[in-house]
C-alpha cells in the first residue's frame, strides 16, 4: 500500500472528530507569501534533486499549487509492459459490474479495470498501431486516455507523486516535463502548454465492455501478488464530505463530491441524469443505465453501490468525456457550466 492511502484515512479520521470548516481554513491558510520569481525558486529548490532534468523555469501555473501527494517520484508505479487475457478467462476474477476503461481502436478494445488502474493510475499502451496512455486518478475519479503522440515524437509517462487540485500530476520521460491528467496539458517544464489528445473511452461496466467487444481483451496485473488489486485503499471516499488533499474553493450549491459528467466546459449532475435516463443537448446524446459500481465505496470494489453506466456521443459516435466530482470539474473549467436536477450554476469565477 502507498502512503497516499495513509495519509488519507488519518485525514478522513480528522474530519469525522473535528470542525471542518476549521480544518479546511487552516489547510487552505498554510501557504506562504511569494513573488513570483521567489515561487519558482523556492518550489523548484524542493524538486531540484529529484527532476534535475525538469526546467522549472517554465510553467503554465503557479508552482505552490503543487503539493505532494504522499509517494515520490514512480512511487505508484506506471504499468509501462501491460499483459492482458482473452475476456473469458478474466471473468475468473472480474465481476460483471466492476468499472473498466473501455477502449476500442479501429477494431483493437481492450479493458483497463479500475481494480488495476486504482494501484498503478497510469498504463502506456499501444492500441492499434496507435501510442495511448491510459489513466485514472481515484481522487478526482478521472478516467482519461491520451494518444502519446506529440511533434513527431513518442513520450510515455509516469506518476509524479504530485497532486494539483486533488489531481494527478504525470510525467514524461522524454522530458521530465510535468503534466496534468485532467486536462492533458504540460504545467511545468520543456513542453509546458503543449496538450495531449484525448481519445475517446468509455468508463463502463465489464458486462457492457464485453458486449460490446466480445473478442476484445483485458488488462491484467503483472504481479498478481504485487498489490492488493480489486480493493479500494479510499474507502468511503464516495461519502467523505470533502476532497482529500484539495486547496481550492468548492462549488456553491451543489456536494463538492457530488458527481458529475464533464464533457468540455459543461457538465451534468449524475442525479440529474439518472432521473432523465438520457439527455440531449447541442447535438449530445448522453445516455445513464444502472449496472457499472463505484471504484471509490466499498472495502472491495465489487461489493460497491452501482453508480451506473454513462455513454456520450455525438452523430453515434463516442466523445470524449470525463465521470468527475463537481469539485474537480469547476477546479479544472472555473468558467464551466454545470445542469443540476435544480438550476444551472455558471460560477464564472477566476481559478
Amino acid at each position: 500500500m502507498n502512503s497516499r492511502n495513509d495519509v488519507f484515512n488519518g485525514e478522513i479520521k480528522m474530519l469525522k472528530h473535528k470542525n471542518i470548516a476549521v480544518v479546511l481554513m487552516v489547510f487552505i491558510m498554510i501557504k506562504p507569501a511569494f513573488t513570483d520569481a521567489q515561487s519558482v525558486e523556492h518550489w523548484s529548490s524542493k524538486w531540484r534533486n529529484e527532476w534535475p532534468k525538469t526546467d522549472f523555469s517554465r510553467t503554465t501555473i503557479a508552482l505552490e499549487e503543487i503539493q505532494p501527494g504522499g509517494p515520490g517520484k514512480d512511487g505508484i508505479p506506471a504499468i509501462d509492459s501491460p499483459r492482458f487475457a482473452l475476456l473469458s478467462a478474466a471473468g475468473n476474477t472480474l465481476s460483471d459490474h466492476e468499472p473498466v476503461i473501455g477502449l476500442s481502436i479501429d477494431g483493437d478494445a481492450r479493458a483497463y479495470p479500475l481494480r488495476v488502474l486504482m494501484w498503478h493510475e497510469i498504463v502506456n499502451d499501444t492500441v492499434a498501431g496507435i501510442p495511448v496512455t491510459v489513466t485514472y486518478c481515484p481522487l478526482c475519479n478521472t478516467a482519461i486516455v491520451f494518444d502519446r503522440r506529440l511533434d513527431n515524437k513518442i513520450l510515455d509517462f509516469g506518476t509524479t507523486g504530485n497532486l494539483r487540485h486533488s489531481d494527478l500530476v504525470m510525467y514524461d520521460r522524454q522530458t521530465e516535463s510535468w503534466w496534468q491528467q485532467f486536462s492533458g496539458q504540460a504545467i511545468v517544464g520543456e513542453l509546458a502548454g503543449q496538450t495531449l489528445t484525448i481519445v475517446a473511452s468509455r468508463l463502463e461496466s465489464f458486462e457492457n465492455f464485453r458486449a460490446r467487444a466480445p473478442h476484445g481483451k483485458v488488462l491484467i496485473a503483472n504481479n498478481p501478488a504485487a498489490r492488493a488489486y480489486g480493493s479500494n485503499p479510499y474507502v468511503g471516499y464516495d461519502s467523505a464530505p470533502l476532497p482529500f488533499l484539495y486547496k481550492g474553493s468548492t462549488p456553491e450549491g451543489v456536494p463538492p463530491m457530488m458527481r458529475v459528467v464533464a464533457v468540455g466546459n459543461e457538465a451534468f449532475s449524475l442525479p440529474l441524469l439518472v432521473s432523465q435516463a438520457v439527455i440531449r443537448h447541442r447535438g449530445l446524446t448522453i445516455a445513464w443505465t444502472s449496472g457499472q459500481l463505484s471504484a471509490l465505496d466499498h472495502a472491495r470494489m465489487d461489493g460497491s453501490r452501482d453508480v451506473g453506466n454513462i455513454v456520450v456521443t455525438r452523430a453515434n459516435a463516442d466523445v470524449p468525456y470525463v465521470v468527475t466530482f463537481a469539485f474537480a470539474f469547476f477546479a479544472f473549467n472555473p468558467t464551466g457550466t454545470l445542469h443540476t436536477a435544480e438550476s444551472t450554476i455558471q460560477p464564472g469565477a477566476p481559478e
